[in-house]
């Protein structure tokens, strides 16, 4: 159910009928990745991590958003073709790394991607012709390269007339690193409300979080938050590249409240596969454990996760260390079960401890 989101094949069936499934289990693993039933994790997987299932029908608004008056450019629109190439660079990126056992870390950072021709025009990446999705070595000075710079991700994580450093932010907070930011305070006012303050010119979103962050209730958060949204600024809500906003450069810079600077998206995304790798391997293997799980991650599921990142870093961060750790963990391989001993009369439910039993 985890690999091919459906039930087990003959194959499987009948060694664990013959008690011979747990010696088998590791080439089991390898052939089910291999089958094309396993398109299923990435599918599902990839839709629920990096939120891609959501920009085959997230709001955009693209003629406001290039601010180009109504009835002036011809038509104007985020199609559904475009939409759905997006999904599916994400999905061949994800499933090029589970199937070659490539590492985990090029998931933030890689010099290639997956396009065909409608995706590469809208990228501005030159040489790739006709509707087939294939690799594509990108330029040495890309931006491009990892699910951060992805149409996916930077569609789902705009608003529908403009960018959002704050919930681009906030994405790479919770998926990329795993911090994820309490909830805003109550009555605090929009961020369209500091353009009030600005008398001559239109502010950069950057001005405008600037003049947010003065609010004491909102410092804490977005000085965690606005450095990673707003190294994304480069891309509009479409992911197109931009070099200006409210007709000023952009300024794609920052600093991690952990004390790392950076210039630009590339140097953001180098910080995190080395100084914030061992970050990543825990966001990823508790995103990935929790797909698998059913449930979410528990404080006696820790030092299963432990293990796992202790795996990938001793290993380079190989998807195999990932997946064959959270397949043979004590969450994945046993169940909680009501200590015994203890009646549930009508619909009322005991709760008590629940020990751990290993699964047949």
């Amino acid at each position: 159910y985890f690999l091919w989101s459906s039930q087990p094949d003959d194959t499987l069936f009948a060694l664990a009928a013959q008690g011979k499934l747990r010696a088998e289990l590791p080439a089991q693993i390898e052939r089910m990745i291999k089958d094309p039933r396993s398109e299923a994790l990435t599918r599902n997987f990839v839709g629920q991590w990096l939120q891609a299932r959501d920009v085959e029908s997230v709001a955009i608004n693209l003629r406001a958003a290039l601010g180009i008056p109504r009835g002036q450019g011809g038509r104007v629109e985020f199609s559904n073709d475009l939409r759905q190439a997006m999904r599916r660079e994400s999905e061949l990126c994800f499933e090029d790394m589970v199937r070659e056992n490539r590492s985990v870390l090029e998931l933030i950072d890689s010099r290639s991607t997956f396009l065909n021709q409608a995706l590469a025009q809208h990228y501005g990446i030159p040489g790739v012709v006709g509707p087939q999705f294939r690799r594509v070595e990108l330029p040495a000075d890309s931006p491009r390269g990892g699910v951060l710079t992805q149409g996916t991700v930077l569609a789902v994580t705009s608003n529908p007339t403009r960018t959002s450093p704050v919930k681009r932010g906030l994405f790479v907070l919770e998926n990329i690193l795993g911090l994820p930011s309490p909830p805003p305070p109550p009555n605090v006012p929009d961020l369209e409300e500091a353009k009030k303050e600005f008398k001559g010119h239109e502010p950069t979103l950057r001005e405008m979080l600037a003049l947010h962050r003065e609010n004491a209730l909102c410092s804490s958060c977005h000085s965690r938050m606005d450095p990673l949204g707003l190294a994304l600024e480069n891309f509009n809500v479409v992911g197109s590249w931009r070099d200006t906003e409210a007709r000023q450069p952009i300024d794609a810079s920052g600093q991690l409240v952990t004390g790392e600077s950076f210039q630009n998206v590339r140097e953001l995304k180098r910080i995190l596969v080395t100084d914030r790798r061992v970050d990543f391997y825990r966001c990823l293997t508790e995103k990935l454990m929790t797909y698998a799980l059913g449930r979410g991650v528990e404080p006696h599921d820790v030092h299963s996760l432990d293990e796992i990142v202790s795996a990938l870093e001793a290993n380079g961060g190989r998807f195999s260390e990932l997946l064959h750790g959270i397949i043979q963990s004590a969450p994945f391989q046993r169940q909680r079960q009501p200590a015994r001993g203890l009646a549930v009369t009508g619909t009322a439910a005991i709760h008590s401890s629940a020990l751990p039993h290993p699964l047949p």
